[in-house]
């Protein structure tokens, strides 16, 4: 059986290994729906996403370069770190400055962008994508199929189809809409490592307190 497993293995290695900067696909545009995330674990942070105040709904977890499959990550660049008033300046999208760090550290260096760039970009296609508004409305704890997640996303947004967007679930609850984008930001299917839609029927979904 391990000979028929590691050449598997191997490949996936592969794919998520160091990759160089600029070399890549396309981009996955992850959105996490913030008051989920701080129940599972933002609010044990201490998190200044998750502070009473903060109103977030959709937040831009990431913008990934993806190849077409697995995905390049810690990419060596000669792009200079962002500052830390950088970072706070992409607190309103991203949750907080801590999580706009690591996504430039993580993901943003594989862009080939500088970090000025590569956060500009991360914010066009957050702002090109409706978040749908009927989901900021909830006033109560509810459970529901994650296919009405991506349902809600297809509908706000007419360029997009079912191959281009994924509903992603975490114990139990709704984690996630990634979408797949062109390098250019267009919509374009997904490939076939990302395509992995969440198929709970009654997935928690926390309205925004």
């Amino acid at each position: 059986m391990l000979r028929y497993l590691l050449p598997l293995l191997l490949s996936s290695s592969l794919a998520r290994a160091d990759g160089t900067a600029g070399e890549f696909d396309y981009y996955v545009i992850s959105l996490s729906w913030s008051p989920n995330w701080c129940a599972l674990e933002g609010d044990a942070r201490g998190s200044p996403q998750c502070d009473a105040d903060a109103d977030f709904g959709w937040v831009l977890h990431g913008l990934w370069p993806q190849y077409e499959r697995g995905w390049p990550d810690y990419c060596p660049t000669v792009h200079r770190n962002p500052s830390r008033g950088d970072t706070a300046d992409q607190a309103d999208i991203f949750g907080s400055s801590g999580s706009a760090w690591h996504q430039w550290n993580k993901h943003g260096r594989c862009s080939g962008l500088s970090a000025d760039d590569y956060y500009a970009l991360a914010r066009i296609a957050y702002d090109q994508i409706t978040r749908p508004a009927v989901l900021r409305d909830l006033d109560r704890d509810v459970t529901l199929p994650a296919a009405l997640i991506e349902q809600a996303f297809l509908r706000d947004n007419p360029g997009l189809s079912g191959d281009m967007i994924t509903i992603t679930c975490r114990a139990g609850q709704i984690q996630e809409a990634r979408i797949c984008l062109t390098r250019d930001l267009e919509p374009r299917v997904c490939g076939a490592d990302v395509i992995r839609d969440c198929t709970l029927d009654n997935a928690f979904f926390a309205p925004i307190r």
